[in-house]
């Protein structure tokens, strides 16, 4: 039999109402922005950097931001409140989402982007469970909605305190890393970096299409505790892959100054990738004729041509540290984003090095990968050679040049500004002069199967070695190579069809224009 409920016991409980579900939410949602994480926002601001979500702000166009996974925390309840989590490990240490960015450029269904920045105040920006899930989300609507990424990277790598995960030994199966990498050729994909970047965070940086770095970057592929674990040595943070020595070894592509300055090169990289800006300016093209000196034997600023003949202003240049024969960068003509290769006679003489083969090759796939004509302004005596050379796995290197650029669906134009000899010359125009949609040279253009010195000594020994006095000697060398200079001239190039034209170098930009609009696919 049921007892009746006491109603004096009735009267003393006290009636709690239920906690308001907006108002939980709210605060829940305050844990997780800058304005409920006072004390983390100021140790960040002590070091001059800036948070998370600054970045995200300053990145995307303002309210276009939508956010995936904000109220995560780290899978660690067996060992922490949830209050304390909350407060600690907001968002689990990563932000991701979708967002327009250079909208007003483009319009906002060709500036829609998948965003992802690592949170150093959260765990030092350490990759736990559902951090990785949050990660692997991203990417998978990337892939599926075939979306730009742009990513920061700052962190400390894989996390091990997380131990709510029991039903793993190692956590190797997680897909974040072959997501990311599969993602190559898909989509354009861009790492921003600032400060510590190590472990799991380095291969997400390393993996990316185009990579930003700020100088107060530190990069490597284990941070100091797996160093030392590993019976190494004890290495203070800083003394781990220093940005200006990544940029030096082609592991960077921009150095940036700062964060903000960090945010502005990725939303520049981002909008090559996003097409073309109907607006546009550039310098007179009569300014071209003065870079180039009267004597064949003195170098000149290429920069100063490709200047004048970009776009203003539109001019990136990346991997500006490493193999520094061939300059690679993005501009654009008439508004139409491009790439670009050149040599730079200031560096060896203009002949292409290991490296700088490597870092064309990477250039040309990239933007091949991505629908990107190409440019190629070549003044180059040819692959450099010797022992030393050699030792830089030149053969691979160079010999992979011509793989790239036998492998353009791209348009590819050449324009041959002084030199071009030997093989060195071909790999600049794709493998070969008929490889490019148009191949033109300034006047000042001289070819041969090699440099004309070297061609000299080579082809004509035994007439040298036959002439006994030393000036007569020296006037039958010069004689020679005169020889050789005049019949391998632009006009006599493109006498026997080996070029499709010689043409006033301030009729350039309209010469490339004009090639890239009968040939490409862009609108």
């Amino acid at each position: 039999m049921m007892k009746k409920p006491n109603k004096e016991n009735q009267e003393k409980t006290p009636i709690v109402d239920p906690p308001d579900p907006l108002q939980e939410l709210q605060q829940v949602l305050k844990t997780t922005l800058d304005s409920g994480r006072g004390e983390a926002v100021a140790k960040r601001h002590e070091r001059s950097y800036r948070t998370a979500r600054q970045n995200l702000d300053d990145l995307c166009d303002p309210g276009s931001f939508l956010e995936y996974g904000q109220l995560a925390v780290a899978a660690q309840r067996q060992r922490r409140s949830l209050d304390d989590l909350r407060r600690q490990t907001p968002a689990d240490g990563i932000l991701t989402g979708l967002a327009t960015i250079n909208s007003t450029w483009f319009g906002k269904s060709v500036s829609e982007t998948a965003v992802i920045v690592n949170d150093y105040t959260v765990l030092a920006g350490t990759q736990g469970h559902y951090h990785h899930q949050k990660l692997d989300r991203i990417l998978q609507l990337a892939e599926k909605q075939n979306l730009p990424i742009v990513m920061y990277t700052e962190g400390g790598g894989g996390r091990p305190g997380d131990t709510d995960v029991i039903t793993r030994i190692a956590g190797l199966d997680v897909p974040s890393f072959a997501l990311w990498a599969g993602l190559k050729g898909k989509v354009p994909r861009s790492a921003v970096n600032n400060g510590f970047c190590f472990a799991g965070n380095a291969a997400l940086f390393g993996c990316a299409d185009v990579r930003i770095a700020t100088r107060i970057s530190w990069i490597g592929m284990a941070g100091p505790a797996m160093i030392e674990g590993g019976g190494l040595g004890s290495f203070k943070p800083t003394e781990i892959g220093p940005a200006e020595m990544q940029f030096k070894i082609g592991v960077v592509d921009l150095l940036a100054d700062d964060e903000a300055h960090a945010t502005r090169l990725a939303r520049q990289v981002l909008s090559v990738f996003q097409g073309a800006v109907p607006d546009y300016d550039h310098a007179q093209q009569s300014a071209i004729l003065s870079i180039l000196p009267a004597d064949r034997r003195y170098t000149y600023p290429v920069r100063s041509v490709i200047e004048t003949l970009a776009d203003s202003a539109s001019w990136m240049e990346l991997g500006g540290g490493f193999g520094q024969s061939i300059i690679t960068g993005f501009m654009r003509l008439e508004g139409q984003p491009v790439g670009l290769i050149a040599n730079d006679c200031r560096i060896l003489g203009g002949a292409i090095d290991a490296q700088g083969a490597l870092a064309a090759s990477r250039f040309l796939r990239l933007c091949n990968r991505h629908g990107i004509p190409l440019v190629s302004l070549c003044d180059t005596p040819g692959f450099m050679v010797g022992p030393a050379s050699e030792e830089q796995a030149a053969v691979h290197h160079m010999s992979d040049l011509f793989v790239a650029g036998a492998q353009l669906d791209v348009p590819l134009v050449t324009i041959f500004l002084r030199k071009a000899y030997g093989l060195g010359a071909m790999a600049m125009a794709g493998g070969s002069f008929d490889r490019p949609v148009y191949a033109a040279s300034w006047p000042t253009g001289e070819f041969g199967a090699m440099g004309l010195e070297g061609a000299v000594q080579l082809g004509f020994r035994k007439e040298l070695e036959a002439e006994t006095d030393p000036s007569r000697k020296v006037a039958l060398f010069n004689s020679l190579l005169a020889t050789l200079y005049e019949k391998g001239k632009a006009i006599e190039a493109a006498t026997h069809l080996e070029i499709d034209a010689v043409i006033d170098p301030a009729q350039t930009r309209q010469t490339i224009v004009r090639a890239l609009e009968k040939h490409s696919k862009l609108p």
